[in-house]
C-alpha cells in the first residue's frame, strides 16, 4: 500500500493544509464536531463564563486529534525546503 500525504505542509510557518479527499473529510468532521460540541454546550449553559469553560475541554481535545491526524498522514515539516 502507498503512503499517500493527505495533508501538506505549510510553505511558511506551522501547520498543514488538506491536500487529498481524506484531508477534506477530516478538516470537515473536525469543524462540524466543534460546531456541534458548541452547539450542544451552549444550550446546555446558563450563562456565557459557564459556555466558554465547558466548551474549553471538548475543544482542546478534538484540536488535539487533528494536529495527531495531521502530522501521523502529513508531510513532515523537514521534507519539505523551499528553493
Amino acid at each position: 500500500m502507498q503512503n499517500k500525504i493527505w495533508f501538506k505542509a505549510k510553505r511558511y510557518g506551522w501547520g498543514w493544509r488538506p491536500v487529498t479527499w481524506q484531508g477534506w473529510l477530516i478538516l470537515l468532521a473536525y469543524l462540524a464536531l466543534v460546531v456541534g460540541a458548541f452547539l450542544l454546550t451552549d444550550s446546555e449553559s446558563h450563562s456565557d463564563s459557564d459556555t466558554l469553560i465547558s466548551f474549553a475541554l471538548p475543544f482542546i481535545l478534538l484540536t488535539f486529534c487533528l494536529i495527531a491526524i495531521c502530522h501521523k498522514t502529513g508531510e513532515k515539516s523537514g521534507e519539505k525546503i523551499p528553493k
